[in-house]
């Protein structure tokens, strides 16, 4: 027995070695194990307070924005700061590294394009950037200043917006003999004064905004409220062009409703909102069962005049301001006859919807008459976006079908720019059986409509494909568009052919559309602020039945911006 126990004693030592090894380790795992628990816990727990603090700190901001106005609206100037640290600005609202490489890229494109404007074209309206000179294409307004106010601000440009600020407050001279384009008047330079008022509260903006406005008024002086579509600065002659017969634009007269409407909130003074909503009033008296009109109308008598009925040139923004004045006023019942007549169009435009063969891409046909034409413009790639902004605020099943429809839409405007050799969409479409679309008008002049649907569609939907389409189209813009003293457009999509114009929207919309698809959905939020057909976002402002809320901005809850400027009240 002893034997047995010397015998088997020899590998005892090493059994019990690794008996104690196994232990230990096990003791070790566990100890990590909570240790590793235990800073997870710690962090899901500093990530929760991180979030609450955020949002306090938003809660506090609006506090201090509304004292802000309600001081501006008593007249009293005085300097509140609330400026925010970095680190703080940098956590507001979810981000990620692509979308912030991606946001630097376009915050570079606006860089180069509004340096090489202020070099070569300084207060004129826009830049040729080939021959390295400035134009007035809208009789000397600074278009591309007035129209970019709102861009800079919102990527944070700072020394450039007062640069800009500086001339509109010191140069921006209204008094011309010029004929200006009542609709162009209003979204880019109204639309941007405006903007830039709600954005900063300067109010050397808003003063320039009822002088504008005043200025344009006349050309609401018909004898039905219908306006012309062209006046005098300097001495408020109205009239039509030639080519029209006399008669009013669809979209250039149903297109300033958001502008006006927001001056009288902001001035208190009801004359700018009675104008322009008696236009609605007007065109309501007779309004289709399909909701859609052609694009000419009699400005002495309202009739519409046999013409073409397109969501395109010369119809499109009518229609999308239906929908954004309900929305501007915060969709209550004050402004529910703006979403049925809305509502109503766009049974009309289901109507107009057809698809090709064999890749099934849905388009929106021009219809003269009783005929459908297979065409669709460029222009008409506002409405995926227009469609996904209004789905929500349908039932489930309604709202699946316009969300759908709306995906579709921009599936197509997508391959217009996929479509040709430089990867950039032509000015319009023909669609023919079996060779699904072929580019008709073959230029390309940096237009936005497309990129804003996107901007929608991935703000309600949340995905990200649309910011990757959208990447995309901006690299064809930096490969081919962009040299040295700026960007230019192309005369033809198909050889590359060059123009000599940076277009002012190209700054205004285009690239603030980028900027705001690859930014956070807390910058500029869709339930706080209303876009202009030129992407001047207004301030919402809830109206009410029997009264108006002018100037009753204080009781908003603003935007905090990614960059805060205290300087200004």
């Amino acid at each position: 027995m002893g034997k047995t126990r010397s015998s088997s004693s020899s590998p005892s030592l090493p059994l019990r070695w690794w008996r104690r090894t196994l232990v230990l380790v096990f003791i070790g795992f566990v100890a990590v194990t909570f240790i590793v628990w235990d800073r997870i816990t710690l962090t899901r727990d500093h990530t929760v307070e991180v979030l609450r603090l955020n949002e306090e700190l938003i809660d506090l901001q609006n506090l201090l924005e509304d004292l802000k106005n309600y001081l501006r609206d008593l007249g009293l100037s005085i300097q509140l700061s609330d400026r925010v640290s970095e680190p703080a600005k940098e956590s507001i609202g979810q981000d990620d590294p692509t979308n912030f490489q991606r946001r630097e890229q376009v915050k570079d494109a606006m860089i180069h394009a509004w340096s090489s404007y202020e070099k070569y074209a300084w207060g004129q309206d826009e830049l040729q950037p080939q021959t390295k000179n400035g134009i007035d294409t809208f009789g000397g307004l600074g278009a591309t200043i007035v129209d970019c106010l709102d861009t800079l601000f919102i990527m944070g440009l700072d020394e450039q917006f007062q640069r800009a600020r500086e001339w509109v407050a010191n140069s921006l001279d209204f008094n011309k003999n010029y004929e200006a384009s009542v609709f162009e008047t209003t979204i880019r330079v109204l639309g941007g004064l405006l903007s830039a008022y709600d954005l900063s509260g300067d109010k050397v903006f808003l003063e320039k905004a009822q002088d504008i406005a005043d200025r344009l008024l006349p050309a609401w002086n018909t004898p039905s409220g219908i306006p012309y579509n062209r006046i005098n600065l300097a001495y408020g002659n109205a009239n039509n062009p030639g080519w029209t017969g006399g008669n009013s634009v669809l979209a250039d007269s149903g297109t300033e409703q958001l502008e006006f409407i927001a001056l009288s909130q902001r001035t208190r003074d009801p004359k700018y909102q009675k104008k322009v909503e008696n236009v609605i009033k007007e065109l309501g008296r007779t309004f289709p069962l399909d909701g859609l009109l052609p694009v000419y109308i009699n400005p002495h008598t309202g009739a519409t005049s046999s013409s073409i009925y397109t969501f395109g040139a010369m119809g499109d923004s009518f229609y999308e301001y239906l929908l954004k004045a309900w929305i501007q006023g915060n969709k209550t019942e004050a402004v529910k006859h703006y979403r049925e007549m809305w509502e109503t169009s766009m049974e009309g435009l289901k109507s107009l919807i057809r698809r090709t063969t064999p890749s099934s891409f849905a388009y929106i046909c021009e219809k003269n008459g009783r005929f459908l034409s297979d065409k669709m413009d460029e222009l008409a790639c506002f409405a995926p976006g227009m469609l996904a902004l209004a789905s929500y605020d349908y039932g489930p099943g309604e709202a699946e079908k316009y969300l759908s429809l709306a995906e579709e839409l921009a599936w197509t405007c997508y391959n217009f720019y996929q479509s040709t050799p430089m990867k950039l969409a032509g000015e319009n479409y023909f669609f023919s059986a079996g060779q699904d679309m072929s580019v008709d008008t073959s230029w390309n002049i940096l237009r936005p409509e497309t990129i804003e649907s996107l901007f929608y569609l991935w703000r309600i939907t949340g995905n990200k494909t649309y910011q990757d389409w959208g990447w995309n189209i901006f690299q064809a813009f930096e490969k081919n568009s962009r040299i040295e003293t700026g960007y230019v457009g192309h005369k033809n999509v198909n050889t590359g052919i060059k123009d000599n114009m940076m277009q002012s929207f190209f700054l205004a919309e285009t690239l603030k559309y980028l900027y705001l698809l690859f930014s956070p959905p807390s910058v500029i939020p869709l339930d706080e602020w209303v876009f202009n057909t030129e992407a001047h976002p207004f301030r919402i402002v809830t109206r009410h039945d029997h009264e108006e809320n002018f100037g009753a901005l204080g009781q908003q809850k603003p935007q905090v911006l990614t960059k805060t400027h205290p300087n200004w009240i």
